[in-house]
């Protein structure tokens, strides 16, 4: 009986699988039937030109078919660490301290969000990632409060634009000034009133209503998944911490955190998980969390124990080298992460840090910022670097085997890159030029699901005009908000200074600056 489920072809493209040839992909023509893929060979279009090919491909039909002349078909790239909160917020802050940063960006510091900007803010930044081939995204989403009602306008958003989305809402127990290196020392007491903390303010059990939101939503739409985020270990109490364990174990759900961002950070867990060694990541192994099931994101200030401890768990690491350079928090050890064979998922994080949603700066700056730490030749490579931005990122996600490569059976999610770009002209090695040379100008068309959802460099799910004129009516509320919050943390500025200062007299152990400050 022949097929009935959609299809799509695409023919002539260099389709990059991880385990082909790096530099110089074979083109091949790629069958997709429904979400999947179905074949890759060379010659296949021929072969569906006739009766009996189709036949044998269980094909009546091809509704697109998608010439791939002069392109290179990648996987699509996992975004493995995202928030879509302050996608409105992108060029509002100068290079600042992550601590500093926090106060003026993070949710909690501003109002309840209208349904017309959760909507605006959600559809934007999916629109961002598809336009630089980010076909999956990982959304830490901080709602206060968690509102169904809103959510659902979250959830419908990311239904209409297409994107691959695996969603978690961010929670936390401790709040103020309490996990923060300094500040209950170097702010005034009159002052304590400033700084907003990053607890969710409500008085409802979080974990029941995790697990009820989950229970009920998880299948809704084909292309949403979800996940567990515990804003940090040092913002959670390990009652929650440790239930949240048990919720990822019930219902199968990875889950992500932030861990090691700045030294402050790290300087917290020196003093406050004595108990644990002063490692955050032995807490969280106490706290049942560490296992294949936890992404941890940043890991910047992590000892090469610790490390040892990630990888023997199974665990995964999320990189985000754009944004921890702009919020001065460090380089990662990415060698070492490589070397021990430990899983590394890169994201693009925050719209109020990062700028953009471009998964080619992540990988660029994932390949170079290793020679910071260690001049010796060797790994990462670009083929490194781009099967982070895939596959390591599916493997974070726990969708390895169905996201992050180019073979028959898994979702037919990728991306087509003109090769008549500058960039790639001459073509020497697809891998090095598409990380090193592409700046996202080469990406051309999106698919998620067998479906496309950018053509000719052209959104097709949403009218990207009318989007513009939704933003751009949200912006003299927001800039107001901004404008306050800005003269506020204006007022706490000596303070966190200092606060920043006294960080870098306390030994944590290791160094991830190029030198220290002059003050220090």
């Amino acid at each position: 009986m022949m097929a009935t489920t959609r299809t799509l072809l695409v023919t002539d493209g260099r389709i990059y699988r991880h385990g082909g040839d790096p530099d110089m992909p074979p083109v091949a023509d790629m069958l997709v039937k429904g979400d999947r893929i179905a074949a890759i060979k060379p010659g296949l279009a021929a072969e569906l030109r006739t009766a009996e090919g189709r036949a044998r491909h269980g094909v009546d039909r091809l509704d697109t078919v998608l010439d791939a002349r002069d392109r290179l078909v990648l996987p699509g790239f996992v975004n493995g660490h995202y928030h879509s909160h302050d996608v409105l917020l992108k060029g509002c802050f100068e290079t600042i301290p992550l601590e500093t940063w926090l106060l003026q960006a993070l949710p909690p510091n501003y109002g309840r969000r209208s349904k017309a900007e959760l909507r605006a803010r959600t559809l934007l930044g999916a629109a961002e990632c598809l336009r630089g081939g980010i076909t999956t995204v990982q959304d830490m989403l901080t709602l206060a409060p968690i509102d169904e009602d809103d959510l659902r306008v979250v959830m419908d958003a990311y239904a209409e634009v297409g994107i691959r989305c695996v969603f978690s809402l961010q929670v936390a127990d401790v709040g103020g000034a309490k996990g923060m290196a300094y500040w209950d020392e170097c702010v005034p007491a009159d002052k304590k009133h400033l700084l907003s903390g990053s607890v969710n303010p409500e008085d409802r059990d979080l974990i029941e209503v995790l697990d009820d939101i989950v229970t009920r939503w998880q299948g809704q739409h084909p292309r949403i998944g979800w996940a567990l985020a515990p804003t940090s270990p040092e913002r959670c109490s390990r009652s929650m911490l440790e239930r949240l364990a048990g919720l990822s174990a019930k219902h199968q759900l990875p889950v992500f955190t932030h861990i090691y961002e700045s030294r402050a950070m790290t300087l917290v867990a020196r003093h406050e998980h004595a108990d644990y060694g002063g490692s955050l990541v032995r807490y969280l192994q106490a706290c049942g969390l560490l296992n294949e099931r936890m992404g941890l994101a940043h890991s910047v200030w992590m000892l090469e124990e610790e490390i040892d401890l990630i990888r023997a768990a199974g665990a995964h690491v999320v990189l985000n080298p754009v944004g921890n350079l702009k919020t001065k928090s460090g380089v990662a050890p990415i060698r070492s992460y490589v070397d021990k064979g430990v899983n590394v998922s890169i994201g693009c994080d925050n719209c109020s840090c990062s700028d953009v949603q471009n998964m080619f700066q992540a990988m660029k700056l994932f390949a170079d910022l290793a020679a910071i730490c260690d001049p010796e030749p060797g790994r990462p490579f670009a083929a490194d670097a781009l099967r982070c931005a895939t596959l390591g990122g599916a493997k974070a996600l726990q969708r390895e085997g169905e996201l992050g490569d180019l073979e028959p059976g898994m979702l037919a999610d990728f991306t087509l890159i003109d090769l008549t770009d500058p960039s790639y002209v001459p073509l020497n090695s697809c891998v090095r030029q598409t990380v090193f040379t592409e700046s996202g100008r080469g990406v051309v068309a999106v698919v998620v699901g067998g479906e496309v959802v950018m053509q000719d460099r052209k959104l097709t799910t949403i009218d990207e005009a009318a989007l513009r004129e939704e933003v751009m009516a949200l912006l003299p509320g927001l800039r107001a908000e901004v404008a306050a919050v800005t003269a506020r943390v204006a007022e706490l500025e000596p303070y966190l200074a200092e606060a920043n200062r006294r960080t870098w007299r306390d030994d944590v152990g290791l160094h991830r600056y190029v030198g220290y400050p002059p003050s220090a």
